[in-house]
């Protein structure tokens, strides 16, 4: 698997057809990043095992209910300790990165706490939208939306970086394409308001 590209519905809007978001799937191991982006790949449950390096995939995705679509080429990196100091060389250039966290494991939210924050307060990254997932939002054990926001100190992310928390089971899909439409909003309004700046120069 990998390497995928699912066959377009409709020519997207805000680029050209041949150009997708680089978006970036983190989060600490067993967090469910491979199968959010199975589940978004071929939409269905795909059995997964720990990732070594990286899964990569282009996907169209639809917008609404208004036949527009988005390109997105998304990477999915390792979330074991010692994958982690190689984020950094996959969230270079990216227009967006996705972070997901088990909802039912409490005990690890300090450490997605420290990655998240690591990961975001880096030069290249500032100012990049994030979408964190909070998955497993299904079992009776998931934290509430509300504790998730608060372990991940996401209003301490700083003024600059415009984030979304998305409940999600992405086993059965549950959630994704609401988050991947904010995702793709905040991405669209940050390059808005960097034409902007450029224009102002």
């Amino acid at each position: 698997m990998g390497n995928g590209l699912s066959e377009p519905h409709a020519v997207f809007p805000c680029l050209p057809s041949f150009q997708a978001l680089h978006i970036v799937i983190l989060g600490l191991d067993c967090a469910g990043k491979t199968t959010v982006l199975y589940r978004l790949r071929f939409n269905e449950f795909v059995n997964t095992v720990p990732t070594k390096g990286f899964n990569t995939e282009k996907i169209k995705v639809a917008l609404g209910g208004k036949g527009r679509t988005a390109a997105f080429h998304f990477w999915d990196v390792g979330g074991q300790e010692k994958l982690r100091p190689l984020w950094r060389s996959y969230t270079r250039c990216a227009d967006g990165l996705v972070f997901v966290v088990d909802s039912v494991d409490a005990e690890r939210m300090e450490e997605a706490k420290t990655e998240l924050h690591k990961i975001t307060r880096l030069q290249e990254n500032q100012g990049v939208p994030v979408l964190v997932v909070a998955n497993k939002q299904d079992l009776r054990s998931a934290l509430p939306l509300g504790e998730v926001e608060r372990l991940l100190a996401l209003n301490e992310l700083g003024a600059h970086t415009p984030w979304h928390l998305q409940p999600a089971c992405a086993i059965i899909g549950e959630g994704l394409q609401e988050g991947l439409e904010r995702l793709h909003g905040m991405i669209v309004k940050r390059r808005k308001m960097m034409r902007q700046q450029k224009r102002k120069r």
